[in-house]
């Protein structure tokens, strides 16, 4: 796991080409090179591409437009970059941390290697939350020894906790129903789904994608 530090400096450096700095190994890419789910650092801060889109005017240089949500605050900013300006990454740490109980804002979690507790604040995991259970480890993103995130499997399994009845032989209906599942989490699913039931969701979008066993 990376992320980039943007800078000004000049832009004749290779794609990926490597560097020392302060004890510390940075590569360098073209902000062009940014994609979806990149980790960058702002004004000294870590964020995540959570939207990018690159423009090829016809006269000009192309540019690159990103949506990125800050790992310590949650803070939610649009950035645009000539496409050619240069980039810097630094390594992140993951580690697997439990997760243990949510106090007010805050999700604590426990270092399964050392043992020790820390917070995540409830903004910063606003997309992760709905899928989050007690005493289930997660692989936790650090950033200069600071926890900042975590990373989430594209899909995972939960039971339904609360499904309207369906109607009577239909199996197979494309119709939906909410149902809520051991998070919390709301969501439509079709109308065969029970309760007591496991299904797959997909992380990113948040929908049903089938039923375990299907």
């Amino acid at each position: 796991m990376t992320i980039l530090r943007i800078t000004k400096k000049q832009n004749y450096i290779k794609k990926y080409s490597t560097l020392f700095l302060k004890s510390r190994i940075y590569c360098r890419m073209k902000a062009g090179d940014i994609s979806k789910g990149t980790f960058i650092l702002v004004q000294g801060e870590p964020f995540k591409v959570i939207e990018r889109e690159f423009y090829k005017p016809g006269k000009g240089s192309a540019y690159v437009k990103l949506k990125i949500k800050g790992l310590v605050n949650g803070q939610i900013l649009r950035e645009t970059f000539n496409s050619s300006a240069i980039v810097e990454e630094a390594t992140i740490e993951e580690k697997p941390a439990q997760y243990l109980y949510l106090d007010n804002e805050e999700f604590i979690f426990m270092d399964t290697e050392s043992f020790d507790q820390f917070s995540i604040t409830k903004n910063v995991l606003e997309q992760e939350a709905d899928f989050l259970l007690e005493g289930e480890v997660y692989p936790v993103m650090h950033w200069e020894t600071t926890p900042i995130s975590l990373q989430l499997p594209a899909k995972v399994v939960l039971t339904v906790v609360e499904a309207p009845e369906a109607i009577k032989g239909d199996t197979v209906s494309k119709t939906v129903k909410p149902i809520t599942l051991e998070t919390g989490l709301v969501i439509r699913a079709p109308l065969f789904i029970k309760k007591g039931e496991k299904i797959v969701i997909n992380t990113e979008t948040k929908q049903y994608v089938e039923r375990m066993g299907s």
